[in-house]
């Protein structure tokens, strides 16, 4: 700390002769005013005078270097004058970072825009160069897991750059087997097996090229994203002998062993749905490489691969719903226990819908929903994980507005401190007692908002190849001036710009941006239109489907919706 004002007077201590705040509870400074501490708990105050008149003000100027100095800056002229500079050097720097996407919404939709911005800070924040990590305190070591789905939100936001950068540092840490370490720290890559960790490392090389097209990157790391393949089907090949198909061990054949991955499961390890779902997409993700790279033989061996296992975790999830008679998608295979936040996965950003059951999936969301609604309502509950709004992104994928919005609601009542804009890895009902939180803020929970928000906005659709936009967007923000505006979002097949509003005998909504229209088109689902209302897309007659979405086949499309 630097003092651009000289104190009128300073006093330090060590850790041993007690903390400079059991000085000042007693009124006074220590006597000395240097010490050096071995153990590096030294603290010191400065200490200054004013003599104000009634409503006058003071300022005092001090730099907090958050980096070692070569050298101490000169003295300014004028300290405030300096600061104040600064200040303004700051706040352009970060304004360059947070507008990359212009999200506009009204008024009543101000704290959800604000805490897109609020989340893609708190993420830049707690990057540690190239590492991305889900909090600064408790977790400062990253995750692949935390990192691909962050990766996937800044992607999503523009920060393309912290991807790559992202993608290179961790892939170094790949072992020689192919395994993909699920975490890294100052000590190098932790050994301990978490099967998810290949898929989320072929999800992420994936997923920046969607986005950036970056060729280049995709070739340099072909290698590495093979190898994790690799290393994958050897484990899924662990399950798929005749030992696992008597009738007793059926539900285990052809997933990937057991491992700790999801943290219900550190006690003892299990058949976790999760790392299976993961490996789905990374399959599926070393299929979509390999096309772009015109490799048809890797093509064909890996998408028999993708189809296989697919079958088998088809077949799983129906074995274990028989056997713990069960009509929800379980965590996993060994439990059938419910976990409809590991199981939002499932529909992004794996997209397995073909593969499960779509009842037991659409019942596994609305046991959730019921859930939910009781504790909303006062049922007795002590904590939740925040990792609950990657549920508000599911609701949108299921076709289910208004649920959303209301978890949506719900969930930003519960950022703590309130000015703070960020949630806790936990979040306690009783806020005043101390209890543990992980992280605050918690990176990994910024990015699940974020993703889920933007799903409201805009969302690619596998099955057919398209682009949905509008489908968690409320009707109360259209029917509130300005309505919704958005300028720059990135999407897999470019950057989206759109406006929906309402107008007094429906809706406006406007389809633009550098973009190429995908082979399903762009699937417009705004909130109150029904299979009733007439379309016009720039100015010739459109169809409604039952729906009542709209599909786009040009732009830039002006779509007039009326009842």
């Amino acid at each position: 700390m630097i003092a651009l004002v000289a104190p009128t007077a300073f006093g330090a201590t060590t850790f041993d002769a007690g903390d400079i705040s059991e000085f000042l509870r007693h009124g006074h400074l220590p006597r000395r005013s240097r010490v050096r501490d071995p153990s590096g708990g030294a603290s010191g105050a400065l200490a200054y005078a004013f003599d104000l008149a009634p409503a006058a003000a003071a300022d005092v100027s001090l730099l907090l270097p958050l980096h070692r100095l070569a050298s101490l800056p000169p003295a300014p002229a004028d300290p405030a004058r300096a600061v104040e500079a600064r200040r303004r050097r700051c706040a352009a720097g970060w304004r360059a970072r947070l507008d990359r996407v212009d999200l506009r919404l009204p008024p009543s939709a101000a704290a959800v825009a604000a805490g897109v911005r609020a989340q893609l800070a708190y993420i830049l924040i707690n990057r540690d160069g190239a590492a991305i990590q889900p909090g600064s305190r408790s977790y400062q070591r990253s995750w692949i897991r935390d990192g691909a789905l962050t990766a996937s939100a800044l992607l999503r936001l523009g920060h393309a750059e912290a991807v790559r950068a992202f993608i290179e540092w961790y892939a170094r840490y790949q072992y020689q087997n192919g395994k993909v370490p699920c975490c890294v720290d100052a000590r190098g890559a932790d050994p301990v097996p978490e099967h998810d960790s290949e898929g989320e490392f072929i999800f992420l090389v994936a997923e920046y090229y969607r986005y950036t097209g970056d060729r280049a990157l995709i070739e340099r790391q072909w290698p590495r994203v093979r190898a994790a393949a690799v290393y994958l089907d050897s484990l899924r090949h662990q399950r798929r002998t005749p030992e696992y198909q008597a009738a007793d061990r059926r539900e285990f054949f052809g997933l990937l062993p057991p491992s700790i991955s999801h943290e219900g499961y550190s006690a003892k390890p299990m058949h976790s749905y999760w790392d299976d779902l993961m490996a789905l997409r990374g399959f599926k993700d070393t299929v979509a490489l390999a096309l772009a790279l015109g490799l048809p033989l890797e093509v064909s061996r890996w998408s028999a691969v993708q189809a296989e296992f697919e079958r088998d975790l088809g077949s799983s999830v129906r074995s274990t719903m028989v056997r713990h008679l069960i009509d929800y998608v379980p965590g996993c295979a060994d439990l059938g226990d419910f976990d409809a936040t590991a199981t939002t996965i499932a529909l992004d950003p794996v997209q397995a819908q073909a593969a499960l059951p779509p009842e037991a999936l659409r019942r596994t969301f609305e046991k959730y929903w019921a859930f939910f609604s009781n504790r909303r309502a006062g049922a007795a509950w002590d904590a939740f994980t925040p990792y609950e709004l990657r549920n508000v992104g599911a609701f949108v994928r299921l076709g289910w507005r208004e649920r959303a919005n209301q978890l949506l609601d719900y969930f930003l009542a519960y950022r703590r401190p309130p000015g703070f804009g960020a949630w806790a890895e936990v979040v306690w009902h009783d806020a005043r007692t101390p209890h543990f939180i992980g992280d605050l803020p918690h990176s990994w929970v910024g990015s699940d908002f974020i993703r889920s928000v933007l799903d409201m906005l805009a969302y690619p659709r596998e099955s057919d190849d398209a682009l949905v936009v509008g489908a968690g967007i409320r009707e109360a923000w259209v029917r509130e001036a300005p309505g919704v505006t958005v300028h720059h979002l990135p999407t897999r097949y470019g950057k989206l710009d759109l406006l929906m509003r309402g107008t007094a005998s429906g809706l406006e909504v406007r389809l633009a941006g550098d973009l190429r229209v995908p082979p399903g088109g762009i699937v417009l689902a705004p909130p109150l239109v029904t299979r009733r209302w007439h379309a016009t897309i720039n100015g010739a007659a459109a169809t409604v489907s039952a729906s009542g979405q709209v599909t786009v086949r040009k732009l830039p499309a002006n779509v007039v919706l009326s009842r």
